[in-house]
């Protein structure tokens, strides 16, 4: 509300009462009528109004009540009412700007309307319809005021409200998608553990029928070994129930953990995918991508699903992809991006993440960092995933560079806009 809001703040209620005293007395000091200044009546009824003033400064309502009463005995005894009259004017502005219910401030208006025409009961009509003018300066411009100070208010604290209910949603929204995220890696987790567990305790059954003559004390190793293992299994289907949401899961997200080995040819399927809707990719796939782990290799499928789907939706058909896979000492250097020429989104299913969030999240369980921002007129999402679980200094392509900072992608007015970074 800017320096109207500072003016008329609640807490300064009674700093503006004594400014409004101390011009009221110099009012009678320096500017009241009369050859010989303000009479003994007027003096004593414009200290009254500054005393009522300051004791009731908290209380709009009886200060109105008392200003309106002084006004009305100062009309007959004294013929120069402009003291009482500003302090009933400025108890009104008081009472529209705090009161509780705006029954009382048309009411407390009609009180001093009606108080401020009883000086003109039996006048000539000329000066009574010149009291009636006096109204819109006595009791019309105090209450718009006020109520353009309470309405600016009002919308003021409106306005805040909503950006904090804003800022809820956001917050909320993005631990929702760090919570998706995180599930949905813990259910790949189990899809790894879980068929390298089987294999083990497959072959630990197999061992033990194929080798019927051996020492009590292996066999007996063989079948701690193989209870053990198929323990393990049954604890870490009853974990991952509680994870697992079919309703929740979208198209890819459902899918099983991959073998390494099938890795490159699933980046070829998301490619292809996002070549039928229209966009034009161009791949660098390093084929030792198909000796990565179980855990990295999801990883990189996932985000090249989503990323080809952020270029289909924001880039459009008409825009040109690259994505780049390479194997470097163990790290996998991974990049898209974009030329951002597009015009007209394309119509890719959801990659089953949840946005630049899901995808920042897979990154940093995995020791990496996120990058994303644009690029000439394009944009470009990047990140090392570490063979140790430790992210290297930079990119690939520019490793002495400071990291470029990551910006919001403009978005698309819709309800398919996705989340910002």
């Amino acid at each position: 509300m800017g320096w109207v809001g500072r003016l008329f703040d609640a807490r300064d209620t009674l700093a503006r009462m004594l400014l409004l005293d101390l011009s009221g007395l110099g009012y009678l000091v320096f500017g009241a009528q009369g050859h010989h200044g303000p009479t003994s009546t007027q003096w004593v009824l414009a200290l009254v109004a500054f005393a009522v003033a300051l004791l009731f400064h908290r209380r709009p309502l009886v200060n109105l009540v008392a200003q309106a009463a002084l006004l009305a005995v100062a009309f007959p005894l004294v013929d120069d009412t402009t003291i009482n009259q500003v302090g009933a004017s400025w108890a009104l502005l008081e009472l529209t700007m705090w009161a509780g219910r705006p029954r009382t401030i048309w009411l407390a208006a009609g009180l001093l309307a009606a108080v401020d025409l009883t000086d003109s009961i039996g006048d000539p009509v000329r000066r009574l319809l010149s009291g009636v003018f006096g109204l819109t300066v006595e009791v019309g411009v105090p209450l718009l005021l006020g109520l353009v100070i309470r309405t600016t208010r009002e919308l003021a604290r409106q306005a805040e409200e909503r950006a904090a209910a804003e800022q809820r949603r956001r917050e909320s929204e993005s631990r929702a998608a760090r919570a998706g995220e995180r599930s949905a890696i813990a259910r790949e987790l189990h899809d790894v553990v879980a068929h390298h567990v089987a294999s083990m305790v497959l072959r630990v059954g197999v061992a033990r029928h194929v080798l019927p003559d051996l020492d009590p004390r292996v066999s007996e190793v063989f079948d701690d070994v193989h209870g053990t293992g198929t323990a393990a299994l049954n604890d870490l289907r009853r974990l991952v129930a509680v994870l697992r949401d079919p309703d929740g899961v979208r198209g890819d997200a459902a899918l099983t953990a991959i073998e390494p080995a099938a890795l490159p040819a699933a980046l070829d399927a998301a490619v292809d995918r996002a070549r039928q809707a229209g966009i034009t990719v161009e791949a660098d796939v390093d084929p030792g991508v198909g000796s990565l782990d179980a855990v990295r290799g999801q990883a990189v499928l996932r985000l090249t699903q989503e990323a080809l789907t952020n270029v289909a939706k924001h880039a459009g058909t008409a825009a040109r992809a690259r994505l780049a896979v390479a194997v470097v000492d163990g790290a996998v250097h991974w990049e898209v991006s974009d030329d951002g020429r597009g015009s007209v989104p394309a119509a890719v299913p959801a990659g089953g993440g949840h946005g630049l969030t899901g995808m920042r999240e897979r990154v940093e369980v995995l020791g990496g960092r996120l990058e994303a921002g644009p690029t000439g007129a394009g944009w470009r999402v990047r990140t090392v995933l570490p063979a140790g679980g430790v992210a290297p200094d930079g990119p690939p392509d520019s490793p002495a560079r400071p990291p470029e900072p990551a910006a919001p992608r403009p978005r698309p007015a819709g309800p398919h806009a996705p989340e910002p970074a």
